[in-house]
């Protein structure tokens, strides 16, 4: 579709609006009653089926009948041009039947390949009360698989970009109350200010709205398509009195994870308080929206080299200051592990392979064990970590996975690779319980709120947690600790490791790094993003400078 276009909906009857640039003698009603035809067949090619890839003129016919059938408020026109009529005509008509829109207009932009943008300016109205409403979204044309007409490829994001299968608008009464969500020092937090919390916000809503004694607004909201799911609220009419919730967030430190992850794409991070558990900040700038900070199911790399060490430790197969065999390569049932670039270590101490990162000076120790081996890392991961222990911090999170595991996969875990599923929020509370000694279960709110039970584990034997701290530190302040650089502008007592991840498909491994300084920890994620210390490192170290 060309500029200037304008498809409108007029007080609340449905109408065509044409700008006036590039429509020529173009008709966008012409053909539009073809039955989904895609309009470019004429009666004597209709028994033709068109094959290979849309023109540029059925990408711009079809989007313009799709759109005209959907400002006109025919639901069942508009469906029958998309691949899918049957999801697509509820969703069209709920647009002005249960999200209550009743004005639109939208302008189209220029196509990219066979992607229509187009912007949305619309009106909802709900029992006397009226809202203006804007945002942007796009549609796809594809050519049918059975009938080879160029149609509308059906995602629910066609009608609004955040609208996901299974979900739906509506416009009403809100089924929660609102609520005014607080950092530790009771400074309010927004979406405007903290894109990142979004979902925080809303699940703290979903759950603690009711406690906090708030009422509800009239709004137009997304139903989540998962029944423990909280609603997306796209537009407030009537503002509910919002009921007071406090969280462990510091906005200080928010701000800064906020803009550590603006720095790469795919990037996350979060902030744990070694002290108290308290989740301090937890940020994601990532184009899929997802809350990979607290939800990811990642292999973190050598971040893991953390709970190996101390398993190492605890069960006698060195310390801190012990030597170590660091050679290239190390064979293991079958499978060659490699270090980075093939490199060895000459009289290397744990220590020193912990801060070079040796995958093989943390796999070799692990023979002795016998049939143990397979199973140490899980006991270690959870008695001591805290990781699978079902965590409830006020939202949902995913706790960690360390399963046990045989043959080559073994030697794997111990350097954060095989079956380990971990996301930052796990590895900065990892790195938090190294520093105290002790796990302390990550959470948003506090528990009295609501005296939900939190997760517990042993905590680390004597010595155990001052030799990991002895390891961090050296990982971040000498000159051969691949974290260094990183760290250098991080004041205070600190301490890092760096890990990456190789992921099945792609041509780059995820960037993971983890640290601390003084009472916070912190760890990030950039999915792609190389080796730690080159992405997430920076993004860690942003946040550590906001602390204490």
């Amino acid at each position: 579709m060309r500029s200037g276009a304008k498809i409108g909906i007029v007080g609340g009857a449905f109408a065509l609006v044409l700008g006036g640039v590039g429509y020529g003698a173009y008709n966008v009603l012409d053909g539009l009653g073809d039955g989904g035809g895609g309009g470019t067949s004429t009666a004597a090619d209709s028994s033709e089926v068109r094959t290979g890839p849309v023109t540029e003129k059925e990408i711009a016919e079809t989007s313009k009948k799709f759109l005209a059938a959907w400002a006109k408020g025919d639901a069942t026109l508009a469906a029958a041009l998309t691949n899918n009529k049957g999801d697509a005509e509820p969703a069209l008509a709920g647009f002005s039947e249960t999200a209550h829109v009743t004005k639109a207009v939208i302008t189209p932009g220029a196509a990219t390949g066979s992607t229509v943008p187009y912007t949305v300016k619309a009106t909802v109205s709900y029992k006397g009360t009226s809202k203006p409403w804007s945002y942007a979204s796009k549609l796809t044309v594809v050519r049918g698989l059975t009938t080879g007409h160029a149609l509308v490829d059906w995602e629910p994001s066609v009608i609004h970009p955040d609208l996901a299968k299974g979900e739906s608008l509506e416009t009403g009464e809100a089924s929660t109350a609102s609520i005014e969500a607080v950092d530790r020092n009771g400074q309010v937090l927004t979406t405007e200010k903290y894109p990142s919390l979004g979902g925080i916000l809303d699940e703290l809503r979903k759950k603690y709205g009711e406690k906090a004694g708030g009422t509800p607004g009239i709004e137009t909201w997304i139903n989540s398509a998962n029944a423990d799911g909280a609603d997306k609220t796209l537009l407030t009419l009537v503002k509910g009195e919002p009921g007071r919730v406090r969280t462990t967030l510091d906005a200080k430190i928010q701000a800064a994870a906020e803009r550590g992850v603006k720095k790469y794409e795919q990037a996350s991070v979060a902030a744990v308080e070694p002290s108290t558990g308290a989740i301090r900040a937890i940020a994601n700038n990532r184009d899929d929206a997802f809350d990979a900070a607290r939800l990811a199911r990642i292999a973190p790399g050598s971040t893991m080299k953390i709970i190996t060490a101390a398993m190492i430790i605890q069960n006698g197969l060195g310390q801190a200051d012990s030597p170590v065999q660091c050679p290239s390569t190390v064979p293991w049932v079958g499978v060659t592990f490699h270090n980075l670039d093939d490199f060895s270590m000459t009289n290397a101490t744990l220590k020193r392979a912990f801060a070079k990162s040796c995958n093989t000076a943390f796999i070799k120790p692990i023979a002795p064990l016998g049939d143990k081996r397979d199973t140490a890392l899980s006991l270690e991961a959870g008695q001591y970590f805290g990781i699978g222990l079902n965590w409830q911090t006020g939202v949902t999170t995913w706790d960690g996975k360390v399963p046990e595991s045989q043959d080559a996969e073994t030697a794997a875990s111990y350097i954060g690779q095989g079956k380990i599923q971990m996301n930052p929020l796990n590895m900065a509370s990892v790195t938090a319980t190294a520093v105290r000694g002790q796990f302390l279960q990550p959470y948003i709110v506090p528990k009295s709120l609501d005296n939900r039970p939190f997760a517990v584990a042993n905590p680390l034997p004597p010595g155990v947690s001052s030799q990991l701290k002895e390891m961090l530190r050296y990982t971040a302040t000498s000159a051969e600790g691949t974290a260094t650089q990183a760290m250098a502008n991080v004041g205070g007592d600190k301490g890092a490791k760096t890990g990456s991840a190789e992921v099945d498909g792609h041509a780059t491994s995820d960037s993971w790094f983890t640290g601390f300084s003084n009472d916070l920890a912190a760890a990030a994620l950039v999915q792609s993003g190389g080796h730690g210390g080159d992405a997430a490192g920076p993004v860690v170290a942003e946040v550590l400078r906001a602390g204490p």
